[in-house]
Parts: structure tokens; sequence; C-alpha cells
């Protein structure tokens, strides 16, 4: 998986996790991008650094060195979005 895919899907998960944070499976998603990250391509600590209205601003640190992703908010905020649209998710 390329870098910037495994970083949107971290993203977005990310955000999942947030809103529903007793969502073991949201939880163990985000853990797993996670270890993509670390594994397949030696991300030391990734954070989300910023946000404005149409930008989320995604920090990763290497041992390299650090480097800045931007996602659109729109995009990255879309599953969450659906999540919390559809009747079936909710407890």
């Amino acid at each position: 998986m390329k870098l910037e895919d495994a970083l949107f899907n971290w993203l977005q998960i990310d955000r999942v996790a947030e809103a529903r944070p007793d969502d073991r499976a949201a939880l163990d998603t985000r853990d797993f991008f996670l270890q993509v990250l670390q594994e397949d391509h030696g991300v030391v600590r990734v954070s989300v650094s910023a946000e404005d209205a149409t930008m989320i601003h995604v920090r990763i640190e290497k041992e390299s060195g650090t480097k800045l992703f931007f996602f659109d908010r729109e995009a990255a905020e879309g599953l969450v979005n659906d999540i919390a649209a559809n009747p079936r998710y909710q407890s």
C-alpha cells in the first residue's frame, strides 16, 4: 500500500475512533493502519498538526525527518459522516 493511501486510511478511521471512542473495531482498525505506516513506511509518529475549513494537515515523522501531507477535509471526514448518518450503526 502506498504511503499516502495508508495515511489517508489512518486519518479516516482516526476520525471515526475519535467520534466513537467505545467502538473497538474502529480502534483496532486505526491501530492496523498505524502498524502499516510504521512497518511498511518507517513512520515513527503520525499526527494531525492543523485543520482549516477545507484541509487537514497530517505530519509524519521518520528517522530521515518530518513530512507534511494535506488532505481534503470533506473526503477525510466522509467515513465518519456516513457512519453517523446510518441509523444501523447507532447504539
